[in-house]
């Protein structure tokens, strides 16, 4: 009787992902980067990186210690793909713990960012032209103490009981690609990280001329002037404080009462719909000046005026949720009379309180309160030697109503911004200014991949700190591999004569010519290879591709060879 022997093992989104790496040329780059210890052998740190990045991303996992079972269960397809030497034993956590503190290395890790994204730019012939930066904090469940990264700083998880790690990203826009990933103190301010990125920025694409987007925070006069300085473009909003608050007041007024032509500014990549309007504005300009590196500079700077309707909805409603938060906390100071209730007897204790629901709410001047003295007669029965008497009882009530001539005024000017522009209007209208800044959510959403699905950065497990640098530069890398397979997905499907279909479980024939890198990977379950283990030979299977999923291979320009030659030598005994 003949003994058959069966393996098997699953493959699916791996050689899709390695392969991806491989064109993107990273292994190569940290190897001709990173230079390990002489002791170190087996694979080397670039294919440990590109095996990782594949686990991660396949697996949306990010820790250590799942790596090398993962690795031994994939060993086959890993060593078809990879390396023939490759081991489960190259991926212990000490392994994987010297690549990450290679990683945490400034230098190198400068070095590699400027590598990759130059070859990214060539082989990909990406276009070189806007540039966001942004910054996010990484909230951890570490102790602060003694350490340099990890600490207490404004949350923009909303933690700020939580120590945290702050992270800037200058990424390529509108795709979103990163350029380059900063890591710094968690206290650490935003706005003296913005110089730092942009001379990064410069370096990788090596050209000037860039426009740079930024939020608000990248308004200081330094910033700008530093890239005035350095022949490139900012646009970016204007906070709403100080002079700044009277100079938006003034210019809306001016639009408001049509001393102002305005311009409308429609969505122009809605399908088949009726345009969308954008926003409208008009535009002004004003000279600024700096000193910098001891050098006087001056330049002309557009003030761009824009009314945005769906910022104006977002406006009213928040308005209207601080006005009943409001509302209904300074009812509750002072209650009817009871048990239990507190009562005030010092009017300035409750107008301190009043004041401090009224800022915290941001809603002054949108209120109008009145404290009312209310006397109860008290009686107080004889007790021993002291007689009956009446006394009386002091407790202050608060009533409030709207300023509604306030609210009025404050309705009318929801949803304007102020952007500050120096590219001259020539180069870039107002319309493709208000496009332009509306491509923030790009990297907003990659900020919800790096600290949620699939990269899942948070909650972080590693206490060294140049482990944690060097963790979320890996996860930077993983990030570029997800936003490169996107963009170039829907770049091949824009002339496409059709779109994908087959992404949307429960409706097979819906296409989209924007498909999520997510679902692309989520197309290549249940791919098995298999080894059947006869007396003299052994035959290599692999589940045959469907079209969706040679179309998608087609679109990303990888070959079905990566998944068909897995099985290709049928003599081939795996390990």
């Amino acid at each position: 009787m003949t003994e058959i022997e069966i393996q098997s093992e699953r493959v699916d989104d791996i050689p899709l992902l390695i392969g991806q790496q491989q064109q993107m040329g990273l292994a190569e780059i940290i190897d001709e980067t990173i230079t390990p210890h002489g002791g170190r052998q087996g694979l080397s740190v670039g294919q440990t990186v590109l095996v990782w990045l594949s686990f991660i991303l396949s697996e949306a996992d990010h820790r250590l210690s799942y790596v090398e079972p993962w690795v031994a269960r994939h060993q086959a397809t890993l060593k078809r793909l990879v390396d023939p030497l490759l081991q489960a034993a190259d991926f212990t956590d000490d392994r994987l713990g010297d690549v990450l503190r290679y990683l945490s290395d400034d230098e190198a890790w400068r070095a590699i960012e400027q590598r990759l994204g130059q070859r990214l730019v060539r082989v990909y012939r990406l276009a070189l032209g806007q540039v966001r930066l942004d910054s996010t904090s990484v909230s951890l469940y570490h102790e602060a103490e003694g350490k340099t990264l990890i600490s207490y700083g404004h949350s923009k998880d909303h933690r700020p009981d939580l120590a945290q790690v702050k992270v800037m990203l200058g990424s390529l826009d509108p795709m979103g690609l990163p350029l380059v990933t900063q890591v710094v103190a968690g206290s650490s301010a935003d706005d003296p990280l913005y110089i730092p990125a942009v001379d990064e920025v410069r370096a990788v694409v090596g050209q000037r001329g860039l426009l740079y987007l930024g939020d608000s925070k990248m308004e200081a006069l330094a910033t700008r002037a530093h890239l005035v300085a350095g022949q490139d473009y900012y646009l970016l909003p204007l906070s709403v404080k100080g002079s700044q608050a009277d100079l938006l007041a003034e210019l809306v007024e001016a639009a408001l009462s049509d001393e102002q032509p305005l311009i409308d500014v429609y969505d122009e990549t809605a399908e088949n719909e009726a345009p969308r309007l954008l926003a409208r504005g008009y535009e002004t300009s004003r000279r600024q000046s700096a000193t910098v590196a001891g050098h006087n500079l001056t330049w002309a700077e557009r003030l761009l005026v824009i009314y945005s309707p769906s910022l104006a909805k977002r406006a009213q409603h928040g308005l209207e949720s601080r006005l009943q938060r409001a509302e209904q906390r300074l009812t509750a100071l002072t209650p009817p009379p009871g048990r239990g209730q507190r009562q005030y007897d010092d009017p300035e204790a409750l107008q301190t309180a009043a004041e401090a629901i009224l800022s915290q709410q941001r809603v002054r001047g949108l209120l109008t309160l009145r404290y009312e003295r209310q006397a109860t007669p008290r009686y107080i029965r004889p007790y021993k030697d002291r007689p009956a008497r009446t006394t009386q009882t002091v407790r202050y009530q608060l009533h409030l109503q709207r300023n509604e001539a306030a609210l009025a005024q404050q309705n009318r000017t929801l949803g304007w911004r102020l952007y500050a522009l120096n590219l001259p209007a020539a180069q870039f209208s107002l319309a493709q200014a208000v496009r332009a800044y509306r491509g923030a959510p790009a990297i907003e959403r990659n900020f919800s991949r790096l600290k949620g699905r699939p990269l899942g950065l948070s909650p972080v497990h590693l206490r060294r700190e140049d482990h944690l640098v060097g963790l979320i530069r890996l996860l930077s890398l993983a990030l570029r591999l997800l936003t490169l397979t996107e963009f170039v997905a829907r770049r091949a499907l824009e002339t496409a004569p059709a779109g994908l279909a087959g992404l949307y479980p429960g409706n097979p024939t819906q296409q989209t010519r924007r498909p999520t890198t997510e679902r692309l990977l989520a197309a290549f379950k249940d791919i098995t290879l298999s080894f059947v283990h006869l007396p003299d030979q052994t035959i290599v299977h692999i589940t045959p591709l469907t079209p969706l999923q040679g179309r998608i291979l087609s679109l990303l320009g990888l070959s079905t060879a990566i998944y068909t030659d897995l099985a290709a030598n049928s003599l081939s005994i795996p390990p």
